[in-house]
């Protein structure tokens, strides 16, 4: 490989010379090839891996050097003598001759790196290769990375780190190699080479912590090993890496969607993984879309009239918002849409205020920043931002003025009458608002003064002291759209919601169903859900978004908390407040696996592990925390603290998200401690905690007394004294106010490896109970880790087919994963007994087809496990049936009710066989050839040839002899008695080169199995028994020492030397 010409000090170092010229010398690196070079190699080989040297890589190398000069250039280097000496040749040719001519050294310099760079140059661009795509140094890790582990280019290396990995008690200095799909790590030392390869979709815990002996360490655990590093340069950014790394394996696992979304990934580096997370933390921060990609961010001030300061801070910029968070986290924030600014200017600048900039809103308020680095730049990204944004609320325009006026009357019932009803059945008790109902209504209208109504509102600290206090009743709507950001959605998305419950309409599938069944469970005992109106409002919310997203659908509690948001909103706002619950604030929290929740329950324990530690061990032994959290935070507590009081909590969720419901959840059990820790069992602490919730009130309501159903878990004994909910709420912000956003982001990311990777165990253990084969529990976990290991393998490097189609948790564990025709060659060739020499894939392709029952091209891990065990464990007559239907494949999928019956000797029913498809003469042909395929490479492959020659003949002359009581009436029309077709054939076994077909000519699998059993050399091939233990260990192996798709799992680290 030609590399840009590089200056060399001292050519003789560590190189040996082996050819040279007056201008060009060719070396190769001391201990590489034959002899290992003695001492001098091992130690330059521990230099090379310690030191990053590319020679590890490529210990070849040309250099150039003029006769006078003392100075030498690399020009090339070489991964093998087969390469170098390509490059060395093509210099001879075309080099050598020329440079005599030339009188002055400097001009010859010139020239030769000159013509390097143009051939380099030729080379990229001919390949598509873009100079700023990756350093030298990089590419030179990418070629040692792939050469080391065996890995596709497919596979994306994203950085690589030096470290020190933990063998017992032996550091191992090394290198670490972060790519998409594989954690992994080299060592070479004094002879001794180290690999270690860590699939991301393998890790169940991740940690970095320290000890006295290892200040900074990271720790990696599987299911089968734990793996320790340490000694980073900078371990923070290490580690942080490789947590996103995890996330993304994860999400795969959980979701399809992480493929899809995912597939530029192997194109990305890590300053795009960065550029990723920081978006997502943008994202959460402010609320915004789940689209919306940061640009950038600047230190900046803002001017704050309602408190005459300049508050130091952020300003973060992306496609459709400007944002602005204090320094001090409580002091200020604030968001401001593209869409609704109007002017954006630059002010004169002043000693007091230095390069401000002026933005104005559609609602006349302005807002003032200043001490911005680099003003001019970011006005014009704002521009340019605007100038999409125009064009965007342009186009949207047009779209939405051109439904028909019937359109607009659909949307006008579906998004204001149901409010008029709700809003009549709400309020119809309010005719004298208490006083503290109207003062807190003055209270915001006071504020919305001072700091601004809608979107672009300031939101400080006074904002949080108002939210805590309760919103008032006629604001609710409002103000959770603004707060969860649901607002910005529907405001971008005009008629969406209208399309959806169009499409719907009448639809019907599994959500629906569930759907309807669950309509009147949601909050039966309020009024507006006591008659069909209301009923009719929340079946076409759920289920507008069951079609929104449906590998959701539909969940249960989604429509406890819709029905709450329908209350306070109209339909196409509690829409959208439902998209911000399920896609953003409460994440996978409303999948069929309720995987969101069952994070968060692990993060519940962890904090009460922290905040209630007396309590916690009691907790853990009656197993309560896991049985509460669940129903807690899948309903924001609506489900189980009487109305009045829940919808305060939401309020507060809405403004701060799940650390409110971390924090409430902890305050409860502080509460009941004493209580908790005399319980004897489950029961009885469930019922102490269902007393206090139910006592939670809310004495600012102005609400009608609602009947709460939960009070139904309570016993009859005392009722529990009151307890005001906003002193409640009070209290845990007191007391568990510390928690912050950030720290429960990365509680979640542990929690996350530990469910879904027992959700992954789960499902195995299911699958291998579930299936009735001779194979054992543990042989079955084995082939299910095999199957799966190879899907994912196909969707990090690329398949024929869609990984969405091949992986649906709908279905039942045994079908969820799928395999296609490719994927099923490689474990053909491992597993399978009939896998031998060049004809594996021919074989290979005829059992896919044998056991793809629907045709699709894929084959679910059922159909895997009954084909193998019938090749494997079964009985001779069910592998020759099998061989028999490997040619014929059968019409009808029931074919396996044979297999039960020929299984039954002395049960058989000769009728039932007699329906089997006969072979014409082209399908015995392929018989037979797939008969020599199988018995290719094996030690008694001629006895076997023999025996199939024999066998062949026989057969032969029976479809001679069935000819004769052939009918003429049986012929089809496009049968032609006098028709013969030529097909080429073997040359063994006793068939002639060219074999006419005659269609007449048939025989039956009674006649093929008659014949087989005449010869003992095939029976004893098909009887031979296969230790599939055997087999999958080899599996294994194969996949541990390099196969071409290396990815089973955490292979131990290997030595050698």
């Amino acid at each position: 490989m030609w590399v840009n010409p590089e200056e060399v000090l001292l050519a003789s170092a560590l190189w040996m010379t082996e050819r040279a010229n007056p201008y060009f010398i060719l070396q190769k690196r001391k201990g590489h090839g034959d002899g290992g070079g003695g001492l001098a190699g091992l130690l330059v080989g521990t230099l090379d891996v310690v030191l990053d040297s590319s020679a590890r890589v490529a210990p070849y190398r040309i250099l150039y050097q003029t006769p006078d000069s003392l100075v030498y250039w690399t020009i090339a280097h070489g991964s093998s003598r087969k390469e170098i000496t390509e490059n060395w040749e093509w210099l001879e040719q075309n080099l050598l001759q020329t440079l005599s001519i030339f009188e002055n050294e400097n001009d010859i310099t010139t020239f030769v790196k000159g013509k390097i760079q143009g051939i380099i140059a030729e080379y990229n661009k001919s390949h598509d290769i873009r100079e700023d795509d990756d350093t030298d140094k990089f590419k030179e890790a990418i070629a040692k990375f792939r050469k080391l582990f065996i890995m596709p280019e497919e596979e994306k290396l994203v950085n690589y780190y030096s470290c020190s990995y933990w063998k017992g008690k032996v550091p191992r200095q090394g290198w670490l190699y972060l790519s998409i799909n594989h954690l992994c790590f080299y060592s070479y030392l004094l002879g001794k080479e180290a690999k270690l390869v860590i699939r991301w979709a393998d890790v169940t815990q991740l940690e970095k912590n320290a000890t006295l002996l290892l200040p900074d360490m990271v720790r990696v655990s599987t299911r089968c090993s734990e793996h320790v590093f340490s000694v980073f340069l900078n371990i923070n950014e290490t580690f942080k890496l490789m947590e996103q790394l995890a996330n993304i394996a994860m999400r795969q696992l959980l979701d399809n969607k992480g493929f899809e979304q995912d597939r530029s990934l192997p194109k990305l580096k890590k300053k795009d993984l960065d550029a990723r997370a920081k978006s997502e933390r943008y994202r959460a921060l402010f609320r915004l879309p789940k689209d919306e990609k940061l640009d950038g961010h600047t230190d900046c001030t803002l001017w704050t009239p309602f408190n005459k300061m300049h508050i130091l801070g952020q300003m973060f910029v992306s496609t459709n918002y400007i944002c602005f968070t204090s320094k001090e986290e409580t002091a200020c924030s604030l968001i401001i849409p593209l869409r609704e600014v109007t002017i954006v200017e630059k002010a004169d600048s002043c000693n007091v205020l230095p390069s401000p900039l002026s933005i104005s809103t559609k609602n006349k308020m302005t807002f003032l920043f200043a001490n911005l680095k680099d003003r001019d730049f970011l006005v014009q990204r704002i521009s340019d931002f605007l100038q999409q944004t125009t064009s965007k609320i342009y186009f949207e325009r047009e779209i939405t003025g051109s439904l028909s006026s019937s359109d607009d009357e659909v949307g006008t019932a579906l998004c204001i009458n149901i409010l008029v009803f709700i809003t009549n059945i709400l309020f119809s008790f309010k005719e004298n608002n208490s006083a503290k109902e109207f003062l807190k209504e003055q209270a915001w209208k006071n504020h919305f003064t001072e700091y601004g109504q809608g979107v672009c509102m300031y939101r400080t600290e006074k904002t949080k002291e108002l939210v805590l206090q309760g919103i008032p009743e006629n604001m609710r709507g409002e103000l959770w759209l603004l707060f969860s950001g649901a607002i910005n959605e529907m405001a971008t998305h005009p008629g969406y919601y209208e399309d959806l419950v169009e499409k719907s309409m009448g639809k019907y599938n599994l959500a629906t169903e569930e759907i309807e069944r669950d309509l009147h469970r949601s909050l039966p005992e309020h009024p507006a859900f006591q008659n069909e109106m209301g009923i009719a409002a929340l079946r076409r919310v759920l289920t507008a978004y069951a079609f929104r997203n449906p590998n959701i659908g539909y969940c249960q509690a989604m429509n406890i908390v819709t029905s709450v948001l329908l209350l306070y909103a109209k339909e196409e706002e509690a829409f959208w407040l439902l998209v911000a619950l399920c896609e953003r604030m409460l994440p996978d929290y409303y999948n069929t696996r309720v995987v969101g929740a069952l994070v968060d329950q692990g993060v519940f324990e962890e904090l009460a592990h922290v905040y209630v530690p007396q309590l916690y061990d009691c907790m853990q032994a009656l197993s309560v925390i896991s049985t509460i959290s669940l129903s807690w935070f899948l309903t924001l507590f609506l489900s189980v603290m009487p109305f009045e009081s829940a919808v305060v909590v939401v309020d507060c969720f809405f403004y701060e998200g799940i650390k409110v419901i971390f924090q409430l959840a902890l305050s409860v059990l502080d509460a009941n401690i004493h209580q908790l820790l005399s319980c004897k069992d489950d029961g009885e602490a469930m019922t102490i905690l269902g007393r206090y919730l139910d006592s939670v009130t809310n004495k600012d309501s102005t609400l009608p007394p609602i009947p709460h159903l939960h009070s139904l878990l309570t016993d009859n004994g005392e009722p529990h004294p009151e307890v005001d909910i906003f002193k409640l709420v009070r209290s845990s912000y007191e007391k568990f106010g510390s928690i912050r956003a950030d720290v429960i982001e990365q509680m979640r990311f542990k929690q996350r490896l530990r469910v879904i990777q027992a959700i992954e165990d789960t499902t195995k253990r299911n699958v291998s109970e579930d299936l009735g084969t001779p194979f054992s529990i543990d042989e079955l976990e084995e082939l299910y880790t095999l199957f799966k290991a190879e899907h994912l393998t196909s969707c990090y490097w690329g398949s024929t087919s869609n990984p969405m189609s091949r992986h649906d948790p709908s279905l039942p564990y045994l079908e969820q994963y799928r395999m296609d025709l490719e994927q099923f060659k490689v474990l053909f060739a491992l597993l399978f007994p009939w896998a031998c020499g060049t004809h594996t894939d021919d074989l290979a392709l005829r059992v896919f087809r044998l056991l793809d029952h629907n045709a699709d091209a894929l084959i679910n891990f059922r159909e895997f496990i009954c084909g193998l065990s019938d090749l494997m464990l079964e009985s001779c007559l069910n592998v020759q049936h099998s061989v028999f239907c490997v040619v014929k494949k059968m019409q009808t999928p029931d074919y396996r009710m044979y297999l039960r019956l020929w299984n039954q000797e002395t049960k058989a029913k000769l009728e039932n066989m007699k329906d089997l498809p006969k072979l014409n003469q082209s399908q015995f042909i392929e018989l037979c050839k797939t008969l020599y395929n199988m018995f290719s490479e094996d030690p008694s492959e001629q006895e076997l040839y023999h025996a199939t020659a024999t066998v062949t003949s026989l057969l032969l002359e029976m479809g001679e002899v069935g000819k004769l009581f052939c009918s003429p009436a049986h012929k089809t029309d496009e049968e032609d008695e006098d028709e013969r077709i030529a097909v080429p054939s073997r040359s063994k076994g006793g068939l002639p080169h060219s074999v006419s077909i005659d269609k007449d000519w048939a025989i039956t699998f009674e006649q093929f199995l008659a014949s087989v059993l005449t010869e003992q050399a095939l029976v004893q091939y098909f009887e031979k028994p296969v230790e599939i233990s055997g087999r999958i260990t080899n599996a294994k192996n194969v996949r541990k020492v390099g196969h071409q798709h290396m990815s089973l799992s955490d292979y131990e680290i290997s030595l050698s030397g």
